[in-house]
């Protein structure tokens, strides 16, 4: 199934879904490619990228990634998901203890943006150290920098069905366009294991987006040969 792609861009669908309440947060959990996966999967997760933070190495990269660690940057609806229980399933998933790590490229990392997401670190932590009756070793500090990681590594589970990408074309004529797309956030996190596509299906109808939007986007997600 192709998309007409004189019918519109996925440039136009993401502009319908932006808002000015979305927040960021910024997190290290291992290597970043689960990550941003299972997040992207997340209802109120709006956009997910990779990429580095953490550290003082000027032009990072992947290869020559310095004193970074491997990082996962996402938008989020507060609205829809609050930055508290995002905090939980972040400390829920990965051990976040530091007598495990051997240099800074996978170590447990927050960054963040606000004071008010200083505070309720500040909480959740507490409740989370209660729970696991041992001390959170993130690291933690405030929000300075974060170089998004080379193309291949934005949407890594997805791009590993090239088919399915020729069948989204329409949508995407260039992967880059992969990085900053809610809906590639979501099939990047389906192809993992997250979710399902009845389940997908249902959230997209709550979209608000155009209903020839809503519809195109439903038909190719039904359609796809993975």
């Amino acid at each position: 199934m192709r998309v007409d792609k004189t019918q519109w861009t996925i440039q136009a669908l993401e502009n319908e879904l932006a808002a000015d309440s979305w927040e960021t947060a910024t997190f290290g959990m291992g290597c970043f490619w689960g990550p941003e996966a299972h997040f992207g999967s997340l209802p109120g997760i709006m956009r997910t990228r990779v990429g580095f933070a953490g550290g003082t190495t000027e032009n990072p990269t992947y290869r020559q990634m310095g004193d970074h660690t491997e990082t996962v940057e996402v938008d989020f609806d507060p609205e829809r998901l609050a930055y508290a229980d995002i905090l939980r399933i972040f400390w829920q998933n990965h051990y976040p203890n530091r007598d495990q790590y051997k240099g800074r490229q996978y170590i447990s990392l927050l960054r963040f943006h606000s004071e008010q997401q200083k505070e309720t670190i500040e909480q959740v932590k507490k409740d989370m150290e209660a729970a696991l009756g041992e001390p959170i070793e993130t690291d933690i500090a405030v929000f300075t920098a974060f170089t998004p990681a080379e193309e291949r590594h934005q949407k890594y589970y997805l791009k590993r069905y090239p088919k399915a990408l020729e069948q989204l074309e329409a949508f995407f004529p260039e992967p880059s366009m992969l990085v900053d797309s809610t809906f590639a956030a979501r099939l990047n996190g389906f192809v993992k294991g997250y979710g399902t596509r009845d389940g997908l299906k249902q959230e997209i109808t709550g979209w608000p987006i155009k209903d020839e939007y809503r519809q195109q986007l439903i038909v190719a997600l039904m359609a796809i040969k993975w």
